[in-house]
């Protein structure tokens, strides 16, 4: 029954993600803040039809702490199903999204429209040096920038080492740093196609202020912050172990 409802979830995403990029080529000449509400729309029906197929809900905690400016949000890694919640949560925001997506038709045109940070994995220092630089546009842009500082995506319950990338946008443009934590991996486990049913708490950390911090201490601050919130929702295994 997993097996039948995840396949249905995924047949349903990739239907509506064709006709929803492909609208999107006929608003590339729109105001960018036009472009994200019309291709969020994606997102939005993403987490509306997770929760009808696959009996997937989200629990938001602390959604008040969210800054009405535009921020670094740095959170944990763990799931595909970041891509879709995090639109439903804050306002228009900006990824660091590696090349080859783009290279996909229609989807990968549409990604483009969003104004993403590409960058080349294949060259590290450059792509650091592109991320902190259109980070910081993006900011000045009053558009959140999303930073998972683990790099890879981590099996539940765990968190990788975090870089300093996001501590580096947020000390040059001068703006908080929003933490988030989420569980999502014990639902939608990384590199699974099976999706299993309950609840996904996320919860949003107080604004974290830049002032007189060094990048080590904040990079220290936002990862004890996230380690303890994981504790506390690290409450019982996966389902599916």
């Amino acid at each position: 029954m997993l097996l039948i409802r995840s396949l249905i979830f995924f047949l349903g995403m990739c239907i509506f993600s064709f006709i929803v990029f492909l609208f999107a080529m006929l608003t590339a000449l729109f105001p960018s803040n036009i472009r994200y509400k019309i291709i969020s729309q994606w997102a939005i029906f993403n987490i509306w039809w997770l929760r009808i197929t696959c009996n997937i809900t989200t629990k938001v905690i602390g959604k008040e702490n969210i800054p009405i400016s535009a921020c670094v949000i740095i959170s944990n890694h763990q799931s595909t199903w970041e891509s879709f919640a995090f639109q439903t949560i804050f306002t228009q925001q900006s990824w660091v999204l590696k090349r080859e997506l783009l290279w996909i038709p229609v989807f990968g045109w549409g990604l483009a429209l969003l104004k993403p940070i590409i960058i080349n994995r294949g060259d590290k220092l450059k792509a650091l040096k592109k991320v902190i630089k259109q980070g910081v546009a993006r900011i000045q842009e009053n558009i959140f920038v999303v930073i998972f500082p683990e790099g890879t995506r981590q099996p539940y319950g765990q968190l990788g080492n975090y870089q300093r990338g996001g501590i580096a946008i947020a000390q040059k443009a001068g703006c908080d740093i929003c933490p988030i934590y989420h569980n999502a991996g014990k639902l939608w486990p990384k590199g699974s196609f099976i999706k299993y049913p309950g609840t996904i708490t996320v919860v949003i950390g107080k604004p974290i202020s830049i002032t007189g911090k060094s990048a080590t201490i904040l990079t220290q601050e936002v990862k004890e912050w996230t380690e303890k919130k994981s504790s506390e929702t690290y409450s019982e295994r996966p389902l599916h172990n």
